[in-house]
């Protein structure tokens, strides 16, 4: 049973890329990437590459392991449950979250100075694949997305705070080094294409008996048939009494 619901794909696919990044991160900490070389300088055209690379390099071991486990889980529930348009999801969110990411200038929120930045990191793509999946479930309206929006809501409900700065909500000693700009464009980008991408797939399924005006003649008299071949499963139900005209001739004879 279970092998036939699970979609090993699906767990194929996020093993994949969090082998990915883990191999990223390795690279980058043996030298292939140092600096801002890899990662979203945004309206740098130098820059521009991080689009491709920057989720697969992290800034410490706690950066790449918050994220690998949400990625993971988050990939294998899109590919587990919209098969049909996962890898156009998890390629487009990937690509324009990145390319928003990139086109947003890094303004200081307090003195309006422009910050020279260097973004790296998944939590873009974690993003992106949350709000998808929640916001899916809502516009689709099927009761298997439903369920899918009430986990990802459940688990990672708190999401929504870090598409604020960090800074609106405590007194830091220094400036964050959370990019709120990577979470804001990816929560709009997976609300985007939940939007986009609602009709495509798999669509909740109405049976007939549903509609109001359903009235099959050929139901109404297989069921009638059932009923006086088998009087025996009606006999506890209540009925009207049937009127005998004869034994109220009399009456009716008066009234006429």
């Amino acid at each position: 049973m279970l092998r036939n619901q699970l979609n090993f794909k699906a767990l194929l696919y996020a093993a994949i890329v969090v082998a990915a990044m883990w191999l990223g991160y390795f690279l980058q900490h043996i030298g292939w990437f140092s600096g801002c070389s890899g990662a979203i300088i945004p309206l740098n055209p130098y820059g521009l590459k991080g689009i491709f690379l920057s989720p697969f390099l992290h800034g410490n071991f706690d950066h790449i392991f918050g994220n690998s486990i949400p990625v993971f889980v988050l990939i294998f529930l899109l590919f587990q449950f919209y098969p049909f348009i996962a890898k156009q999801i998890l390629f487009l969110g990937w690509v324009l979250t990145g390319f928003l990411v990139w086109l947003l200038p890094p303004i200081d929120i307090y003195n309006g100075e422009f910050n020279h930045v260097c973004i790296i990191g998944a939590s873009g793509i974690v993003y992106v694949l949350a709000f998808f999946l929640f916001f899916s479930g809502i516009f689709r309206w099927n009761v298997k997305f439903l369920t899918v929006s009430m986990l990802v809501a459940l688990y990672y409900g708190s999401l929504i705070w870090g598409v604020l700065p960090e800074e609106l909500f405590s007194q830091l000693p220094e400036p964050s080094r959370v990019s709120w700009q990577s979470h804001l464009s990816g929560a709009a980008i997976g609300i985007l294409m939940a939007f986009i991408f609602r009709k495509s797939g798999e669509k909740k399924v109405k049976y007939i008996w549903e509609f109001p005006n359903y009235y099959s003649e050929k139901d109404d008299k297989l069921w009638q048939e059932y009923k006086e071949n088998h009087p025996e499963d009606f006999m506890e139900l209540p009925y009207k009494k049937k009127e005998n005209v004869w034994e109220r001739l009399d009456e009716l004879r008066k009234n006429e």
